[in-house]
């Protein structure tokens, strides 16, 4: 081969290679390129997502805290007046009724005792539950007394175990509206006379789930709604259900319970006398000793106090005198079915 051919040849291959050289970073650019377009639009596509989620998605959701997720099924509506803890502040614990009705005699059958028996007579202590210090107090004394429990009451459960480990009965002091209400309110768990029946209902299951293992009723104030005899016909269907009694606390003059229990066969009994609705000493004893008279000619009676330091040391002075003319036993066992 001539030199001349030889250096032809060279060039052409160099030509070639040059070409090659310049085809492969063609290639590599438009690889780039294309992978910088596919990050442009990928980077789009997210960016779009994003921005649709915030305006039309989000919006649609409400806020979820980590007390509220959406696992957890939504509560029932309950009245505003149920607080499933308890509650610290204390009621008031009564509004009492005119003195002409706390006096008036109550039309019940007369029980004369057995010969040799002392009549019988049932003190309740109502409003139990926001001093756990008076309860004790009361709790020490060597007699047969029956706490009524207002429910959702701060020191109901340690309340109620020394109840239970003394013997003594418990009731469930329900909270009803009086007639003064809403200036003056009975406390959590209410009966409201402005309830529906579904209403009413679920709120005295709660009330009543509040305070287990107890046996009985009386109501807290209601005046209002023991004088509306649908409702309390329906308050006494519940607790026949539940197998409970009711006392009533005779708080209004035009009190349906006598008729409402009648109706529903329900055991039944009511107040006699209240016992401190004056907090003076001989005003006590005098109420005491009316408790006495009234169990000595009826043969049984019935009387309300409350869970107040003058009480409590009255009662204390008293109870020799009380357990030579009277015996003191639970609230159960002077109920019965009226009629």
């Amino acid at each position: 081969m001539t030199r001349r051919k030889k250096t032809v040849l060279k060039k052409s291959r160099k030509k070639k290679v040059k070409k090659l050289s310049i085809q492969t970073q063609l290639k590599k650019g438009l690889g780039g390129l294309l992978v910088l377009v596919v990050l442009v639009v990928v980077a789009g596509v997210l960016v779009q997502h994003f921005i649709r989620r915030q305006t039309t998605i989000r919006p649609t959701y409400p806020t979820v805290t980590t007390t509220a997720r959406a696992s957890v099924p939504p509560k029932p509506v309950l009245p505003k007046s149920v607080l499933p803890k308890p509650v610290l502040q204390k009621p008031r614990y009564e509004v009492y009724p005119h003195p002409k009705v706390i006096d008036k005699p109550v039309a019940a059958p007369v029980l004369q005792p057995l010969p040799g028996r002392l009549p019988k007579v049932a003190i309740i202590i109502d409003d139990i539950g926001y001093d756990r210090g008076m309860a004790k107090k009361f709790l020490s004394l060597d007699a047969v007394l029956t706490f009524s429990i207002l429910p959702y009451s701060p020191f109901q459960k340690s309340i109620l175990k020394a109840t239970r480990s003394k013997g003594w009965e418990t009731m469930l002091h329900l909270p009803m509206e009086p007639d003064e209400y809403p200036k003056v309110n009975p406390g959590p768990g209410a009966l409201l006379t402005s309830m529906t029946p579904d209403q009413l209902i679920s709120q005295l299951n709660l009330d009543i789930s509040a305070v287990p293992g107890v046996t009985g009723v009386n109501n807290h104030m209601g005046s209002r709604m023991t004088a509306a005899s649908a409702q309390m016909n329906q308050i006494f269907s519940i607790l026949k259900k539940k197998g409970l009694f009711f006392i009533d606390s005779r708080t209004c003059s035009q009190t349906q319970c006598r008729p409402s229990a009648r109706l529903l066969h329900l055991p039944f009994a009511q107040r006699d006398i209240f016992i401190d609705h004056l907090q003076t000493p001989d005003f006590i004893r005098g109420q005491l000793k009316k408790l006495i008279r009234t169990a000595e000619k009826n043969g049984q009676a019935i009387g309300i106090a409350h869970p107040h330091m003058e009480t409590y040391k009255i009662l204390h002075e008293m109870l020799p005198e009380l357990q030579k003319k009277i015996r003191l036993v639970p609230a159960s066992t002077l109920v019965r079915v009226v009629g």
